[in-house]
C-alpha cells in the first residue's frame, strides 16, 4: 500500500513542486491538497490520509492549530509534517509541541522530501534538527524538569530515550544496543508512559526541555 498524502499550503507553487516529487515515487500518493488549515479535517475525515504535510504559517489557520484540531478530533490521526521556510522559527517548535511528528524545509532537496514523508510515516524516527532542539531547550522549564525527575527512568530507559533524541529509528537503536527490536519497542513504550508522552517527538521534546539531553 502506498503511503497517502494531504499536501496543505497557502501557496500553489509550493503544493505543485511537492506533488511533482512525491507523486514521482511508486511507493507515495497525494490524494488531495489544501490552501489553509481550516481546510484540513473535513480533507482528513474524508481522504484518511497516512501523512499531511502542513505549512506552518498560513492565513485563516496555521499549522501549529490545525494540528492541534487533527490530533484532537480526528480518530487514528495521520502523522503531521510541518513544512517551513525558516529551520529556526519558533513557530515550527510550537507546532511540534502541539504534536506534529516531523519538520521539512521548503529548500530540502527532492530526495529529503520523500525520505522525510516516509520516515514520519513509519513513525519509528524524529525529524527534529539542531535548530529546533536549541529552542527546545531555551523553552526549558523547571516544571519539565521536574517531570522528567518523576519519571524515573530506569538506565536502559534513558539510554534509550537518548538516542530517539538523536532521531534513531527503533532498528537502529536495537543494533546500538545488541537488543532486539521488540524489546526496544518496549522500552520506547515505557519511556512515553513515564513521560505521559503521546508519540516519540513528545519524549524527545520533555527531554530537551528538562535539560536531561542537551541539543548539539
Amino acid at each position: 500500500m502506498p503511503v497517502t498524502v494531504l499536501l496543505v499550503d497557502d501557496e500553489p507553487l509550493v503544493r505543485a513542486g511537492l506533488r511533482a516529487v512525491l507523486e514521482a515515487q511508486p511507493d507515495i500518493e497525494v490524494v488531495g491538497e489544501a490552501a489553509d488549515g481550516a481546510a484540513v479535517i473535513p480533507l482528513v475525515r474524508q481522504l484518511r490520509p497516512d501523512v499531511v504535510a502542513m505549512d506552518v504559517r498560513m492565513p485563516l489557520m496555521d499549522g501549529i492549530e490545525a494540528t492541534r484540531v487533527v490530533l484532537r478530533t480526528v480518530p487514528d490521526p495521520p502523522k503531521v509534517l510541518v513544512v517551513t521556510t525558516f529551520e529556526n522559527d519558533e513557530y515550527v517548535y510550537e507546532a511540534l509541541r502541539a504534536g506534529a511528528d516531523g519538520f521539512l524545509l521548503k529548500r530540502a532537496r527532492p530526495a529529503e522530501i520523500v525520505h522525510a514523508v516516509r520516515l514520519v510515516a513509519e513513525g519509528e524516527s524524529l525529524l527534529f534538527p539542531a535548530a529546533v532542539r536549541r529552542l527546545a531547550a531555551e523553552y526549558g522549564t523547571n516544571r519539565a524538569r521536574e517531570a522528567m525527575e518523576r519519571a524515573a527512568l530506569t538506565e536502559r530507559e534513558a539510554e534509550v530515550l537518548r538516542l530517539m533524541a538523536r532521531g534513531l529509528s527503533n532498528a537502529e537503536i536495537a543494533a546500538r544496543l545488541v537488543v532486539g527490536v521488540e524489546t526496544v519497542k518496549t522500552h520506547v513504550s515505557a519511556v512515553l508512559a513515564k513521560l505521559g508522552a503521546r508519540d516519540r517527538t513528545q519524549a524527545v521534546i520533555a527531554a530537551y526541555e528538562s535539560g536531561f539531553v542537551a541539543p548539539r
